[in-house]
């Protein structure tokens, strides 16, 4: 889950961490209320959309009078905002952050995320604050700061050190942030993030340190310990499709293909997406109905798959462990009646009752092309999306 700007602000400010004064607005009008009770002299107002690359689209305007912020407000509330995170849709903006202005004499980079090859919190840090981490990584390698942190010692004062000098931090400004490290590493632990990212983290020229943007994930499936940070939860930021997803407990991923697929399991998901690929097919979506689906959400499932325009063709995988096929089979038999098939959908069923589930298909009197193992479903698929068989 992800969370805006303004709302990330918050939470590591309760941390320790130092953030500029400000406030949100919904309206041009409530943006000038914010900067009056400021005071300025120089504001800043941001977007607020869970992407990245707001600045060099726009998004992100200083201003020098309360005229400017009123604005700097319109041109950006109820606008469409595309950077290259958001795809070339863009996303709507509902509201603003409007901030104080500060005086940066240096930008940092720093972030904190899990390492997957070690499974420990990780610091990525670099003086080349402001720019994109990928491109810092491509043009200036030697910049990068890199630290696996031991989670039994946690953000310890050589850890904050190490990171504070390879920055080329030093003196008072060096002692600052190593604080804010240590704010930053406890409440990504204490919160159960999956990431925070602060692009810049900054000097002011009068040896401050603080926090000039703010970015933050979680964990979804630790979010039950944390019912404060779950309401933070902005569904507009999301697809729609893959909110009502997860109130079913699917796992869904819209992409951008034309073969929609419904598997059980992670892994056998990404595997049906990667032979769809190699037979020249392209996956519409990521779908792991789990392995303990029942009819229902099976047939939610299917529904789900149907209501993406773009798909052309229709990939069933499922391997029955704990999953029954007959159960996989009952499910997509409803939702084929319920939505009126229109598209080709091959079927592939392996393991617990599949004799039952294939002849609940075959009686179904629908038009369901079976397939023998995977390799044979996605060649049926893709000439199935092809309109060849």
């Amino acid at each position: 889950m992800n969370i805006h700007e303004y709302q990330a602000k918050g939470l590591l400010k309760k941390f320790g961490a130092p953030v500029l004064a400000g406030g949100v607005a919904y309206t041009p009008q409530e943006a000038v209320e914010v900067a009056q009770e400021l005071g300025g002299p120089v504001w800043v107002v941001k977007a607020q959309i869970h992407a990245g690359g707001r600045g060099k689209a726009g998004g992100v305007k200083v201003v020098k009078s309360i005229a400017e912020v009123e604005q700097a407000a319109k041109s950006l509330l109820g606008h469409r905002l595309v950077t290259h995170q958001t795809g070339p849709e863009g996303k709507e903006v509902h509201r603003v952050y409007v901030e104080d202005g500060c005086r940066i004499a240096k930008e940092y980079y720093f972030s904190l995320l899990i390492d997957r090859a070690s499974g420990r919190p990780a610091v990525i840090a670099s003086s080349e604050g402001g720019m994109e981490i990928e491109e810092v990584a491509a043009t200036r390698p030697d910049r990068i700061v890199k630290l696996v942190i031991d989670p039994l010692i946690g953000m310890a004062p050589f850890y904050q050190r190490r990171i504070a000098f390879g920055l080329g931090m030093k003196g008072d400004v060096a002692k600052k942030a190593m604080k804010v490290f240590a704010a930053l590493y406890e409440a990504f632990v204490t919160l159960d993030a999956s990431l925070v990212e602060i692009n810049p983290l900054v000097e002011t020229e009068d040896g401050e340190v603080i926090l000039l943007d703010a970015k933050m994930s979680f964990d979804d499936n630790a979010l039950f310990r944390h019912p404060d940070v779950r309401d933070l939860r902005d569904e507009s930021e999301e697809d729609p499709m893959e909110v009502r997803a997860a109130k079913y407990g699917l796992n869904y991923i819209r992409l951008d293909g034309n073969i929609g697929c419904m598997v059980n399991g992670a892994g056998l998901a990404m595997a049906t997406m990667d032979i769809i690929k190699l037979k020249g097919g392209e996956p519409a979506n990521f779908l792991d109905v789990g392995g303990g689906a029942t009819r229902e959400r099976v047939t939610e499932a299917f529904k789900i798959i149907l209501s993406d325009e773009n798909v052309e063709a229709i990939l069933v995988n499922i391997f029955g462990g704990i999953m029954r096929c007959d159960v996989i089979a009952d499910g997509i038999i409803t939702a084929a009646r319920e939505v009126d098939l229109q598209v080709p959908l091959v079927v592939r069923l392996e393991g617990t009752n599949v004799e039952i589930g294939k002849k609940m298909l075959a009686d179904s009197g629908l038009a369901i092309i079976p397939a023998n193992d995977l390799n044979d479903a996605a060649e049926k698929a893709v000439a199935a999306a092809r309109r060849e068989i």
